[in-house]
């Protein structure tokens, strides 16, 4: 199992949804890219870490 964190900066806003860009670690390629999170839970955050846990 390995456990990687991922950063996301804002990006905008959709009609029900904020759009967050994944910022990667230098010389490395994007794990997830864009993600959207529902308004209702984004609120007015900024940044957001997702955790991903990879099960071998």
């Amino acid at each position: 199992m390995s456990k990687t964190t991922v950063k996301f900066e804002y990006e905008k806003e959709t009609k029900n949804s904020v759009r967050y860009l994944e910022v990667p670690e230098e010389g490395k390629a994007p794990i997830m890219g864009t993600l959207y999170v529902q308004k209702w839970f984004a609120g007015g955050s900024k940044t957001l870490e997702i955790t991903i846990e990879k099960k071998d």
